[in-house]
C-alpha cells in the first residue's frame, strides 16, 4: 500500500470545530484497526493538521478522507498527495 497525506486547515471556529473532534479520533481508530497505519495530529506553531495513512490508491485515500468526520462536516479545506517514502 502506498503511503498518503492529507494537508488540513481550519475553516470554522474553534467551537464548531471541536464539535467533531471525538468523531474523528474515533475514524482514525478505524482506520488504524483496517490496516491504513493511519496518524493524525496538528501542527503546534500553526492551525491546521496532517492524517498520514495507506491506501491502495489516490481513489482509495480520496474516499477515505471524504469519510472524515471534520471533511463531512465543512470544518476543514484540505490537500491529499501520495508520498512516496525513500528511506525506511
Amino acid at each position: 500500500m502506498a503511503w498518503f497525506v492529507k494537508i488540513e486547515e481550519g475553516i470554522v471556529d474553534k467551537s464548531t470545530f471541536d464539535k467533531y473532534v471525538s468523531a474523528h479520533k474515533a475514524y482514525v481508530r478505524d482506520l488504524i484497526a483496517k490496516g491504513h497505519q493511519a496518524r493524525s495530529g496538528y501542527w503546534g506553531e500553526l492551525g491546521g493538521g496532517m492524517l498520514l495513512f495507506q491506501a491502495a490508491s489516490m481513489d482509495e485515500a480520496q474516499a477515505i478522507v471524504a469519510q472524515d468526520p471534520l471533511v463531512q462536516n465543512g470544518c476543514v479545506k484540505y490537500q491529499l498527495h501520495e508520498w512516496r517514502v525513500v528511506v525506511e
